[in-house]
């Protein structure tokens, strides 16, 4: 096999780049000579990015998924109730699963794929059209999701200090420690971080179950204070008058949670033994099933209609609202990390290429890292200063973008790897008729779902919204 090179161009032939994609199967098996040479090439730079164990892979995945997002599913309960709401979790959990396998099948035949935006290259075609569109949703989705986190290390700042100084500052202040943070340029360093997240977001949802369990009842619901809207109950399905479009951004707010994939091959290539990663899936998978379904019921059985999103501003005395959503500053920022390092290394990429500042320490390459790195975050903070409801520009990216990264993406790279078996056996016909209903699921979110996500926005704009750069108490 012929050297491989650090090329940064997605268009070259696979061929002319070292790479035998002939012999492949659909289970990668072929692939492991050109995974070793991969390794090999990246391992004689300064820079080794692909260093992670399965083990350091499974960190990082929980880092990033263990987030404040499962803090906002029992509203998602409260307006879908019990039957709906549990059906869409465990339907989501599995079909992340099945997405997430083909999804790494497909980079097993495919090892020289980077990010994203590869996979979307060789999805559909090897297509620069289907590359470029993919890498502006990779883009817009990621800069948006770190500026809903700077949004939110804002809110924990103005909650734990009573509004003590102007929300702008507060976002100032966790641009700037986001900054920092994000200086690391491997994911194996930043798996060390997503190890605090991970244990400080579960001691959050820990410290919140059990305020919400001994406090009288809850203090706060979107229709009004404790008992405004009568006494706490649950129900199996949706309240009488609930609309098609408080249903379906609920069902957005679910499937949200569910689909980190636009990251995942990012992760892949960073890891030592990429064929490992269905362990590291393995262990997201266990700990996701158990945390996305089970404390957001319990929140859901003691906060009845009065559930909001997140549940913290529920709870009905101040020191337990304070203590709990303390802990949360640590994964608002080290998620926040996550997606800038994959973003910048997009970036960094396509303004390096393959020069020797790409994977070396010289000074230009770590100043060029360190500004594409302040910018990314820079962007982020004007998004969360200007965009007057961030949770509604969330559900939009939700329907417009998780719907390819969740479901179309992977639908199409499932017809790829099995083309002309579809059906051959029970098992194979069982699968296609499951990418089948993925494509669907897919289509559904791009189609009715995003029109729900735009109704809500309009409705919220309607109303009285926060202004840019606004000083506003953001508190829960």
């Amino acid at each position: 096999m012929a050297t491989l090179t650090h090329n940064q161009d997605p268009y070259v032939d696979e061929k002319n780049a070292g790479v035998d994609v002939d012999g492949f199967d659909s289970d990668g098996a072929s692939s492991k000579d050109t995974i070793s040479a991969l390794v090999h090439e990246d391992h004689k730079h300064d820079i080794k990015l692909r260093t992670m164990s399965w083990q350091k892979a499974a960190w990082l995945l929980c880092g990033d998924q263990v987030c404040l997002a499962i803090m906002a599913q029992s509203w998602s309960l409260s307006v879908l109730g019990w039957v709906p709401g549990i059906i869409t979790m465990v339907l989501s959990g599995i079909l992340f699963w099945i997405t997430s396998i083909t999804m790494h099948k497909f980079i097993m035949k495919h090892p020289q794929i980077r990010d994203i935006c590869d996979f979307g290259y060789y999805a559909f075609g090897e297509s620069r059209i289907a590359y470029h569109f993919t890498a502006f949703m990779l883009l817009c989705n990621n800069i948006m999701l770190i500026g809903f986190h700077v949004l939110t290390g804002a809110k924990v700042l103005n909650t734990l200090s009573d509004h003590s100084l102007c929300t702008v500052v507060f976002s100032v202040i966790v641009t700037l420690m986001g900054i920092v943070l994000s200086i690391p340029r491997t994911l194996k360093h930043v798996s060390f971080m997503s190890m605090f997240s991970a244990a400080c977001m579960a001691i959050a949802i820990l410290l919140f179950l059990v305020f919400s369990g001994i406090e009288a009842a809850p203090g706060y619901g979107y229709n009004g204070d404790y008992p405004t809207d009568g006494p706490v109950k649950t129900y199996a399905f949706p309240a009488a008058g609930t609309t098609f479009v408080a249903a379906m951004n609920a069902v957005l707010n679910i499937t949200f949670l569910w689909v980190p994939q636009i990251l995942f091959p990012t992760f892949i290539a960073e890891m030592e033994r990429p064929q490992d990663f269905p362990k590291a899936l393995a262990v997201l998978a266990a700990i996701s099933g158990f945390l996305f379904i089970v404390p957001p019921a319990i929140g859901f059985r003691y906060l009845g209609q009065y559930a909001t999103a997140p549940a913290f501003g529920s709870l009905g005395v101040v020191a337990y609202k304070k203590a709990s959503f303390s802990f949360v500053i640590v994964p608002t920022l080290i998620i926040g990390v996550i997606y800038a390092n994959v973003s910048a290394k997009f970036v960094f990429g396509r303004i390096m290429g393959s020069s020797r500042h790409a994977h070396s320490n010289t000074v230009l390459g770590w100043g060029v890292w360190v500004a594409v790195m302040a910018g990314i975050w820079f962007i982020a903070f004007i998004f969360s200063e200007v965009i007057p409801s961030m949770g509604d520009f969330l559900s939009l990216l939700g329907a417009a973008f998780d719907s390819f990264f969740g479901f179309i993406f992977f639908a199409v790279a499932y017809f790829h790897l099995y083309k002309g078996k579809y059906f051959a056996g029970i098992g194979r016909s069982i699968m296609t008729l499951i990418h089948i209903f993925v494509m669907i699921v897919g289509l559904f979110l791009l189609g009715p779902g995003l029109y729900a996500a735009v109704e809500a926005i309009i409705a919220d704009y309607s109303g009285t919204t926060r202004p840019a750069f606004s000083c506003n108490n953001l508190s829960i």
